[in-house]
């Protein structure tokens, strides 16, 4: 891998990771001290982010990361979830032995984390088991484009295990998915993704309307939906 391409691959993860948050500015000397390169090949990542939509450029102002709004946030579960059942449904007919073994630990781990009411390590523990059904998929073409998908999502991956009842939720439905997989079910691994993906962006769209609402109300006046709680 050459010193450009290193330097671009580590800003998209850092950018996916979290650790560089939406609207953060993105200093040209700072990231080139912080990778160890020039300010060049720095600026020059920025661009290929800039294309990648994950970082807005604007003249004279530098670099930020770029912020998702909750619509387009919806819109890309929509279309994860297509791509998403496209990837289950081929790791049913393509996961190794080792690979199903490895997706039933993480699942299992899911579980542990459940019970310990630890929602961060469950979060991290659920992107980690898609992730392993999308390598078992062995399709490169949808792996590629649901990494483009997921990576400024890093805002609104907790919010939606937060929402009571959505945990234990979310572990049915990985658990069908996986069981599907496992059972080399390609069309009922697909469905159960789909049906996954679904969910969270009901829960995300319901939680987006929630927060709209309570924006537009005035202070001391109950929503209709909240005005029981």
């Amino acid at each position: 891998m050459t010193v450009p391409d290193g330097a671009y691959e580590t800003l998209r993860a850092l950018i996916s990771s979290g650790e560089l948050m939406p609207n953060e500015r993105l200093v040209e000397a700072d990231l080139a001290a912080r990778l160890e390169v020039s300010r060049a090949v720095v600026r020059q990542a920025l661009v290929r982010l800039g294309q990648d939509r994950m970082v807005v450029l604007t003249p004279h102002r530098g670099a930020r990361v770029r912020m998702v709004t909750e619509a387009e946030a919806v819109e890309i579960l929509q279309a994860r979830a297509v791509l998403e059942g496209l990837t289950a449904g081929a790791a049913a007919r393509r996961a190794t032995g080792r690979e199903l073994a490895s997706i039933r630990r993480i699942l299992a781990d899911m579980d542990r984390k459940l019970a310990q009411d630890d929602l961060l390590g469950y979060s991290e523990s659920n992107a980690a088991l898609h992730a392993a059904i999308i390598a078992a998929s062995r399709h490169e073409t949808a792996a590629r484009l649901i990494r483009g998908l997921r990576a400024q999502m890093v805002r609104f991956q907790f919010r939606t295990i937060l929402v009571p009842g959505r945990p234990a939720q979310s572990f049915a439905e990985h658990l069908a998915i996986v069981d599907a997989i496992a059972a080399r079910d390609p069309e009922t691994a697909e469905d159960m993704m789909r049906r996954h993906l679904s969910h969270v962006e009901g829960t995300l769209s319901h939680t987006t309307a929630a927060k709209q609402r309570r924006a537009a109300t005035p202070p001391g006046k109950p929503t209709h939906k909240e005005s029981h709680v």
